[in-house]
This record gives structure tokens, C-alpha cells and sequence, in this order.
């Protein structure tokens, strides 16, 4: 955008707009002291052209009023002037604004269109399905130790209960038809002796 290197070799911070604004303010303080020094001018020529017809110079009264009459359209034409100029720094300045509001937002625009590259739908999809089976198993390890059970498993846990109560469909261990075999005494005596300790 017009940089130019400074005496280090690193580029300036200032820019062609920049100069330009700066160019603009200094052309309108120089107007408004051309407008100052005119409006003490004109009252001057005023007061001067009062004196003149108390003096009798009615003619160079006249023209003297002349004179500031021009100068009164010069002075209409320099306020319009500085109007303009300081549109014209304030339109620069918006537009130095929206230039740097545009980068920002190419900038997040760019890094926007990298993040999609590395998600694409299909994957966020596929994430977000996982998640959620993740989500809905632990639910049901949740459940299941909190002891909760739905409407169908509480049936279901009824209707083995009767079948246990009433024998059926229940498969029971076979009863072994070997005899025991023989434990020694000594050992009898400490199971019988444990058997006593833990009764008392």
C-alpha cells in the first residue's frame, strides 16, 4: 500500500493515505488562518469605512465597502473549502477503517476455510454419531448400576422369579451319586472346632 523503507531498511508504518490525510489537515489549517486573517481584514476595513463618512469621504467609503464585499465572498468560499477538505479526510480515515475491517475479516474467512479442509461434514458427522453411542452406553452401564431397570426389564425379572418359584424351565445342578470321600481326623476335629467358634 505505499510503504517506503526507512534509514534501517524496515519498512514505514505510514502510508500513502496516510500522507495524503496528512496533506489534507495541513491545507485546512493553513485556509483557516487565511480565514482568520481575513474576518480581522474585513472588521478593520469596516471600522476604517465608518471613520471614512464621519470624515466626509463618502466615495472611498464606498469603495472600501466594496472591497470587503469581495473579500466577504472570498471568505464564504474559503468556509466552503475547509468544509470539503475535512469531508474528505473524514471520508479517508472511514475508508483506512473499512480497508482494515476487510483484511480482518479475508483473515478469518482464510482460516475459517483451512478449519473446514481439516473437518469436513462427513467427519463431523461420523464424531458426532460416535459421541452420541458413546453417550446412550454409558447411560445404560449408568443405569444398570444405579439399579434402575425399565418397564420391559422389571417384567422380565418377574417372570424368571415365578418360573424359579414354581420349578419350571429352572435347570438344577445334577446330585452327585459318588459317596464323599474320607476326611482325616485331625481334620474333622478342626472343623468341628472352627463350627463351635463360630457358633459362640
Amino acid at each position: 500500500m505505499g510503504n517506503v523503507l526507512t534509514r534501517k531498511g524496515r519498512p514505514s508504518r505510514v502510508t500513502e493515505q496516510d500522507r495524503i490525510v496528512l496533506q489534507l489537515k495541513q491545507q485546512r489549517d493553513k485556509l483557516r488562518q487565511y480565514q482568520k486573517k481575513l474576518t480581522l481584514q474585513l472588521e478593520t476595513e469596516r471600522l476604517l469605512a465608518k471613520q471614512l463618512l464621519k470624515d466626509g469621504k463618502k466615495e472611498r467609503a464606498v469603495l472600501l465597502l466594496k472591497k470587503k464585499r469581495y473579500q466577504d465572498q472570498l471568505l464564504d468560499k474559503t468556509e466552503t473549502q475547509i468544509s470539503n477538505i475535512e469531508r474528505m479526510v473524514q471520508d479517508l480515515e472511514f475508508a483506512q477503517i473499512e480497508i482494515r475491517v476487510l483484511d480482518g475479516l479475508k483473515v478469518g474467512n482464510d482460516c475459517l476455510k483451512k478449519m473446514h479442509e481439516i473437518l469436513s461434514i462427513e467427519e463431523v458427522e461420523r464424531i458426532m454419531e460416535e459421541t452420541q453411542e458413546a453417550i446412550d452406553y454409558q447411560k445404560q452401564i449408568d443405569d444398570i448400576l444405579a439399579g434402575s431397570l425399565n418397564q420391559e426389564d422389571e417384567e422380565a425379572v418377574l417372570a424368571e422369579l415365578e418360573a424359579i418359584t414354581q420349578g419350571d424351565d429352572v435347570p438344577l445342578p445334577e446330585v452327585p451319586t459318588e459317596p464323599l470321600p474320607d476326611v482325616p481326623r485331625a481334620e474333622k476335629e478342626k472343623v468341628k472346632k472352627d463350627g463351635e467358634m463360630l457358633a459362640a
